[in-house]
């Protein structure tokens, strides 16, 4: 027997979790209507009444998650509409209030060392730091309780027809849908279904993630220093330690991540110029590829494509998730539009509208990060002085600070309606 849905979104991480819960409740289609597949699922009560149950997290205590993201203010306002925020556990949720960014030739707390602060925009705050796990169990509650369809199970094969698609699963069974959602990352099955070609970006460089205590608080801020080597980021945590984000080239990795946990705190508090003072290692050292991924399209017939399944970008302003989510609220949008029209959910056309939105934009910033991972990690010499001169202008320019102020916040430019104001 062949199951049959209006909507299957294909892929439970933090983009593809969060469409499945927006649809629900945004899109018009009936909850029943709409599936999504995943190959890992949280443990769910099975209670159909959001209101009593409560997403799986780890206890207040608890150290922090390795995985973290930074959550702009547009984010917050998706995922409190796909009703995944108020499930959170609030007391593990860190807000930063500044950014702190500065070159490797320069001081930290020079003229040269851009600051910006949410007070300067009158915000509370610029965001969250929030684990990813807990973001995406969140949105899969939320999802479930709304009365969506989830299923558990590995995508084998996607084949896109003219009137629906046709996803065979792993465990034999078929499922088919009008609209398949491709989120299931930058090695997408549904994308390679589809037929859509890519262009990748590879920067001969590893980020490593790990959680340190410091010696000086982190002071709600998100530190970022540009090295030559690549950028390094300490984002604050709930308990006072923060996470490290260490972009290195290949050929420096080894070292850093496998050697002893004396050599990387000293290593660490040294690529830090000292800011946060001496650092002691709070967790395991993991490591993953930099590379951009840029979808040559964003959708096709019967296929849309959000998150890593349509784009990478360098994670050195932290801001894929929030692109994924952005994406996911755009995506509700058209559906939305197109449902209340009593329009086919699939159709190219209506699907062409999301695309529009979101490709420029995504393509815009995967520029913008690979020009600062370029401009800034290169910059030496006069190049450097250069660099440190335009710094220092912006930062003697409150309307610019302003601006910076609000990419971070994330409320710059078109956005959906789901991300301009919070929806329960």
């Amino acid at each position: 027997m062949t199951d049959s849905y209006d909507v299957v979104v294909v892929g439970a991480g933090l983009a593809g979790a969060c469409a499945a819960a927006l649809l629900v409740r945004h899109s018009g289609i009936a909850p029943a209507r709409i599936a999504l597949l995943a190959t890992a699922l949280p443990v769910i009560p099975a209670v159909p009444d959001v209101r009593a149950v409560a997403a799986p997290h780890a206890a207040t205590d608890a150290p922090p998650a390795l995985r973290v993201v930074a959550i702009s203010r547009a984010s917050e306002r998706v995922l409190t509409a796909a009703g995944a925020w108020p499930l959170l556990e609030q007391a593990r949720l860190c807000a930063y209030e500044r950014m702190r960014v500065w070159q490797q030739d320069a001081a930290a707390d020079g003229d040269a060392a851009l600051c910006f602060d949410a007070a300067d925009i009158g915000e509370p705050n610029l965001g969250y730091i929030a684990e990813s796990g807990a973001l995406q169990a969140a949105c899969v509650d939320s999802f479930r309780a709304a009365g969506g369809a989830l299923i558990g199970a590995q995508l084998a094969a996607a084949v896109f027809g003219a009137e629906h698609a046709r996803l065979e699963l792993a465990d034999g069974r078929v499922i088919t849908a009008r609209l398949v959602v491709g989120a299931d990352g930058a090695q997408s099955l549904v994308r390679g279904g589809a037929g859509i070609a890519v262009r990748t970006h590879d920067y001969r460089q590893l980020a490593i993630v790990a959680t340190v205590h410091t010696a000086r608080p982190h002071q709600h801020t998100a530190w970022q220093r540009f090295l030559h080597t690549g950028p390094l980021a300490a984002l604050p945590l709930f308990d006072g330690s923060s996470s490290i984000v260490w972009s290195l080239d290949e050929a420096e990795v080894p070292a850093v991540r496998d050697g002893s946990a004396d050599e990387f705190n000293d290593r660490l508090a040294a690529a830090l110029d000292g800011v946060l003072g001496a650092t002691t290692l709070a967790s395991e050292r993991q490591s993953f590829v930099l590379h951009s991924v840029a979808a040559h399209s964003y959708v096709a017939p019967r296929c849309a494509l959000i998150g890593d399944a349509a784009h990478v970008i360098h994670p050195l302003a932290g801001q894929g998730a929030n692109l994924g989510l952005l994406d996911a609220a755009s995506l509700c949008e058209a559906l939305a539009g197109a449902v209340a029209q009593r329009e086919d959910p699939g159709a190219l056309r209506l699907l062409r509208s999301y695309e529009q939105q979101r490709r420029t934009h995504n393509l815009t910033m995967d520029a913008a990060m690979s020009a600062l991972q370029f401009g800034f990690g290169a910059a030496r010499g006069p190049a450097a002085w250069l660099v440190n001169r335009g710094l220092s202008a912006v930062n003697r320019s409150g309307a610019l600070k302003r601006v910076f102020a609000r990419q971070a916040l994330g409320t710059a430019g078109e956005l959906p309606r789901l991300a301009r104001a919070a929806i329960a």
